[in-house]
């Protein structure tokens, strides 16, 4: 994966630490909303082995406030500036569905894009992506911003998200990006079934051709069935991350970065 320049091995896991600088967000909202605990944050998240910071200035949690792009950069203000002048080892992804707000995070020097919409919430995202060169997460989700928690998908999960992949990536490629990660997204309009079937048949999903990065950290498929809270289920939550490790996963999303990287030290035999 190419970062700017720099290049990324993802022959061994890697782990994305989740930054949400939200007041809303379902499990962390309001925690890291300054940018004096967001820096320390970020730092915490790097001493225990994150390689990259997901910065999300929006919550996608069911019946959250719509932000604009304007409001979004408004929210960011000089992190990401801030972030590269402390921590310049870090790579920096930025969680939009904005084309205006990738272009922002790409002058404040964001190394990666991280878009939950697949380019279906703004059309002008392929296009701005295309031009930064950066490296791209494209995720499975339903068509729009209002539908996209509904649980619209009645054939085979697999089947869907292999079609859906195919049919952006030639997009994404005719427009010269290169460097593409793959996002089943768990818990987008998915069933608690669905979602299982995804981690237990990760392997056929775009045959093994692009790079994976999974987010199951803190998802409702876990922690609702067993009556827990979304705090509550780190040890179920490493099962599961060894699972898609052992079927191929190369980027873990998750809020609990210590945890994770002892479970990948596992999967590693270390």
């Amino acid at each position: 994966m190419n970062c700017r320049g720099q290049l990324i091995d993802l022959s061994k896991p890697q782990i994305m630490g989740i930054l949400n600088i939200t007041p809303d967000s379902f499990s962390d909202g309001g925690q890291f909303n300054n940018e004096s605990d967001a820096l320390h944050q970020i730092r915490k998240m790097i001493q225990e082995g994150a390689a990259i910071i997901d910065i999300g200035a929006q919550s996608t949690r069911p019946n959250a406030q719509l932000l604009s792009a304007a409001e979004e950069i408004l929210r960011i203000g000089n992190l990401i500036s801030n972030i590269k002048k402390e921590f310049p080892e870090i790579l920096i992804s930025l969680d939009t569905f904005y084309s205006e707000t990738v272009q922002f995070g790409f002058n404040e020097g964001i190394d990666l894009v991280n878009d939950i919409s697949g380019g279906m919430f703004d059309d002008k995202m392929f296009e701005i992506v295309a031009n930064t060169g950066l490296p791209y997460v494209l995720m499975h989700i339903n068509s729009t911003y209002e539908s996209m928690h509904e649980k619209l998908i009645h054939d085979d999960i697999i089947l869907n998200i292999n079609y859906y992949f195919s049919e952006k990536i030639q997009k994404l490629r005719s427009l010269g990006i290169k460097d593409i990660i793959l996002d089943p997204g768990f818990g987008f309009g998915k069933t608690v079934e669905q979602n299982h079937q995804m981690i237990d048949e990760l392997d056929a999903i775009s045959f093994g051709e692009y790079p994976l990065l999974i987010g199951i950290s803190r998802k409702s498929f876990i922690y609702k069935p067993l009556r827990k809270s979304p705090l509550d289920i780190q040890e179920e939550t490493q099962k599961l991350h060894l699972k898609v490790l052992e079927k191929g996963a190369k980027i873990l999303r998750v809020h609990d970065v210590l945890a994770t990287k002892k479970t990948i030290d596992i999967f590693l035999g270390k």
